[in-house]
């Protein structure tokens, strides 16, 4: 039988209804725990405002806690005719306790029950996108420092400039990384707010204890203002997407920089075999497709926040239809980064580095500067001279490259500020408050 929570026995013509549901019932089903979970919590607040009665409240949550388990066995689907998965889960409990399955949308709306599905679902997948760059980011912290003293050449507009090192390079990425975590904590913030009784978006004439809701679910706070938490739909995801794409960025750049320093042009590192594939017709290939894949991924990824943004750009406050299409770019979005950023984790791990890169006489001219810098050191040449001398030495074909690099200011070849950048990493993350939102979770699904 179809289920609509609207349903007013008025039949609707299918195609319209083919339309409207689109892939809402697809995508779900990744909101499917979170809306389990939300449900817990909303009749356990009913129950305590009078609302259901104990052995009520009692029946729901040992049923919602069997469809939880349902859902992590991977057995929950949404039936045929059935519109989404809050009507699947409220027809679920009607059918096993009866008219106190209808009871639960009590004080609500599916518009506040998709807001909490979406908080509890992105700030889970947040936790995972943060353990997943916390991971890389102690790899290339690593690989900093245990490859420090090897050289290689750094560019400015593709031509050879000044020395770098394989410490220089994995470390910017690693502090990279520490920028795109600050931004996964705003949007770990911004996410972790009750938006639970709002309703419909104004509120409800049942005395509803929304501070209750906040705690049994380990949100930090509440979305106060009933209307702004709709206005939060929308919002919330574009924000997170921000994050998001801020780390796609960073892996996308690593993903290029890794493509053409394994190219026989530069040979500065070399993939381990099972990242690349071969030439149908060229047997010596070795091609870096899972870096030009993870690339092109991150890149459609770093469109994801502007795509969100069209759809919000011109909708004034209130709730509209508009608002389901953003689960069909957002939802799926966390598995295909969190995917690029650990393949990146494992690539980096397996790497090899050629350690004699700079012995090729084709780099000789990126010592200059330090010719120039050690001319105004020891021999106290104006810079502009010094740099006029090793010029015209240049020209004349008398340059001879002392290959000693001595930098050792805070950032510099010779002192990598690893550990000041763990630091940086380490008070970020302690400023996430998974603990409390999880152990709510947990005690929510805790059998009594």
């Amino acid at each position: 039988m179809a289920q609509k929570l609207w349903d007013k026995g008025i039949s609707v013509d299918k195609e319209i209804e083919r339309f409207t549901v689109g892939k809402d019932r697809e995508m779900d089903l990744y909101l499917a725990k979170a809306d389990v979970l939300g449900s817990m919590a909303h009749i356990t607040m009913l129950e305590s405002v009078g609302l259901l009665e104990k052995n009520e409240l009692t029946i729901l949550l040992q049923e919602l806690r069997s469809i939880y388990d349902i859902i992590e066995q991977g057995e929950f689907i949404i039936e045929e005719g059935v519109e989404d998965v809050h009507s699947q889960v409220e027809l679920m409990l009607t059918r096993k306790v009866g008219d106190a399955g209808k009871k639960i949308h009590s004080g609500r709306s599916r518009n506040d029950q998709v807001l909490v599905d979406l908080k509890l679902f992105t700030r889970r997948r947040i936790f995972d996108l943060v353990t997943a760059v916390s991971r890389l980011f102690e790899i290339l912290s690593k690989q900093s420092e245990t490859y420090k003293t090897i050289l290689l050449p750094g560019y400015t507009h593709l031509q050879v400039a000044m020395p770098s090192s394989f410490g220089l390079w994995f470390g910017a990425y690693a502090e990279s990384l520490v920028d795109d975590m600050q931004m996964l904590l705003a949007a770990w913030k911004i996410c972790n707010r009750n938006p639970l009784g709002s309703a419909a978006g104004y509120g409800s004439s049942f005395p509803l204890d929304r501070q209750k809701t906040t705690e049994l679910l380990g949100f930090d706070g509440m979305n106060h203002n009933v209307v702004y938490a709709q206005m939060g739909r929308g919002k919330m995801e574009r924000t997170v997407a921000y994050a998001m794409a801020s780390v796609a960025a960073t892996i996308s750049k690593l993903a290029f920089d890794s493509c053409m320093f394994s190219s026989q042009n530069f040979g500065f590192i070399k993939l381990a075999n099972q990242y690349t594939t071969g030439s149908s017709i060229m047997p010596h290939k070795k091609n870096p497709d899972v870096f030009e894949l993870t690339r092109s991924k991150c890149n459609r990824l770093q469109a994801l926040p502007n795509d969100i943004l069209l759809i919000t750009n011109n909708l004034p406050s209130g709730y509209f239809r508009d608002l389901q299409i953003i689960k069909e770019l957002f939802l799926p979005a966390f598995d295909e980064l969190i995917d690029c950023v650990n393949i990146t984790a494992d690539m980096m791990q397996d790497i090899t580095i050629n350690d004699h890169i700079l012995d090729d006489e084709r780099y000789n001219l990126i010592f200059s500067v330090e010719e120039v810098n050690r001319l105004v050191l020891e021999e106290k040449m104006p810079f502009r001279d010094a740099y006029k001398k090793v010029g015209l030495d240049i020209e004349a074909g008398n340059f001879t490259p002392n290959k000693t690099v001595h930098h050792t200011h805070e950032g510099s070849i010779g002192n990598l500020c690893t550990e000041n950048i763990q630091k940086m990493m380490n008070a970020i993350l302690s400023e996430f408050t998974f603990d409390r939102a999880f152990s709510a979770e947990k005690s929510l699904l805790k059998k009594i």
